[in-house]
């Protein structure tokens, strides 16, 4: 009779670790791929757009989205332009998980400038970044930039995934630049262009 309640309590405790197994695989399966991602490699880039020593990446996202043109008066008196006023884009995990959205917004650091924004699609907190270098490595589509952080908030909840950025990258762009034509006279400006694009933004944090 010992033999048997010996037996039972053994199948029990195996299905109790299987179980308990199940839970913690699912659990892994389930958590956001920037939880699991182990390392994030750089992007090889031209000089002016490296990154400060002391730097590392640790979140990549897939942009895809617009570059929004305004059409309005240059400097140049009687001329007009194209003027980018805002992106619009979501970033998404190599899995297609969205990670991140992106567009401008006022910096609360720097009252009354604008500035291009990130905000965490989980947790809201939110980074301003102004552009201190971009090399053209190709003339269809936007420019490589390097921007450093210059506004961060952590989200309502304290969530904090994105709030110590320091530096992005936007890199391997194709597509958004402004239209060729549309913006040629006094008479155009108020027009509006919304200008696909792609692009990869690399996220660095201090070592």
């Amino acid at each position: 009779m010992k033999n048997g309640k010996t037996a039972e309590n053994s199948s029990r405790a195996v299905r109790l670790v299987a179980c308990v197994g199940a839970l913690g695989i699912a659990f892994t399966l389930a958590l956001p791929q920037r939880a699991q991602a182990q390392t994030v490699t750089p992007p090889v880039v031209p000089t002016e757009l490296e990154v400060p020593a002391g730097n590392h990446a640790f979140l990549l996202g897939r942009g895809a989205g617009t570059q929004n043109y305004a059409c309005q008066p240059a400097a140049s008196l009687g001329r007009v332009a194209w003027t980018l006023f805002t992106p619009q884009a979501t970033l998404f995990s190599d899995q297609n998980e969205q990670l991140i959205t992106h567009f401008a917004s006022p910096n609360p650091d720097e009252p009354g400038i604008v500035r291009v924004t990130w905000q965490d699609s989980t947790d809201t907190s939110s980074v301003w970044a102004r552009a201190t270098a971009s090399a053209t490595l190709d003339p269809s589509a936007i420019p490589w930039v390097r921007l450093e952080v210059v506004g961060a908030r952590v989200g309502p909840t304290g969530g904090h995934a994105l709030s110590g950025t320091t530096f992005i990258q936007r890199v391997n762009t194709e597509g958004g630049l402004a239209p060729s034509t549309g913006c040629d006279r006094l008479t155009d400006v108020g027009r509006r262009a919304f200008m696909p694009y792609t692009a990869d933004y690399f996220f660095y944090t201090k070592n």
